[in-house]
């Protein structure tokens, strides 16, 4: 769930955007572009990553001129490169879309907090749950870090758009067209999870060492 047309309060979108800069601060605060900059195979899946995201979320569902729902893969990313390169594939998807005129500007900041910053929290939680308290596992860690994983960052994404909307909607018809959207959410967790549980569950056959949270030592070669 996403937002492209204004209508929150311009109190939200200033206190949203505030939100996602200081995370994206954090974020580049601890340089990840230098183990990006060091392996030129990364460089390479982070690049394709990115461009994946940038089509695939032209794939969207829009009843209203508002809102709109698709698919995020913010799990996934975070999963494959952890928390500081998702949200720059993120930031950069969602300014992309500003730049193409697909979503007014002023609604970055919150699109980037409810599409980036919110799954990201979520799944690094719940990988660090998975990491301290489950078994080394690699069927617990795939299906509770990328089948659940998505389908709970899903589900907090959008009550999170919801309750933005519930907090400081202009209109209010987009309040009880946001409350009809809920329904769908449902519909959007299995596809999120089945996707992103799918390519993870590849990745760790074939290049576990692509996926940055998964430790193959741990997880294989101890078993």
């Amino acid at each position: 769930m996403s937002f492209s047309e204004l209508v929150l309060e311009p109190w939200l979108l200033v206190v949203a955007a505030l939100v996602s800069a200081a995370v994206m601060g954090l974020a580049l605060a601890q340089r990840p572009w230098r183990t990006l900059l060091a392996d030129t195979g990364l460089q390479h899946r982070w690049l394709a990553a990115t461009v994946a995201a940038l089509l695939l979320w032209q794939l969207r569902a829009q009843a209203v001129d508002w809102l709109t729902l698709h698919l995020m893969f913010t799990t996934l990313f975070t999963l494959l490169f952890k928390a500081p390169l998702a949200l720059v594939i993120n930031l950069v998807v969602n300014l992309s879309l500003v730049l193409l005129g697909r979503v007014a500007w002023p609604l970055l900041g919150v699109n980037v907090l409810i599409t980036g910053v919110v799954p990201v929290v979520v799944t690094v939680l719940t990988w660090r749950l998975v990491d301290r308290y489950l078994p080394d596992n690699l069927m617990v860690f795939l299906f509770v870090c990328g089948f659940f994983g998505a389908a709970l960052a899903t589900l907090v994404t959008g009550l999170s758009g919801l309750g933005l909307v519930l907090l400081a909607a202009t209109d209010p018809e987009a309040i009880h067209l946001a409350r009809e959207y809920a329904r769908f959410l449902p519909l959007l967790m299995p596809s999120e999870a089945f996707i992103t549980g799918m390519l993870l569950s590849i990745l760790m056959v074939y290049h576990p060492n692509w996926v940055a949270t998964f430790n193959d030592h741990c997880y294989i070669d101890t078993k």
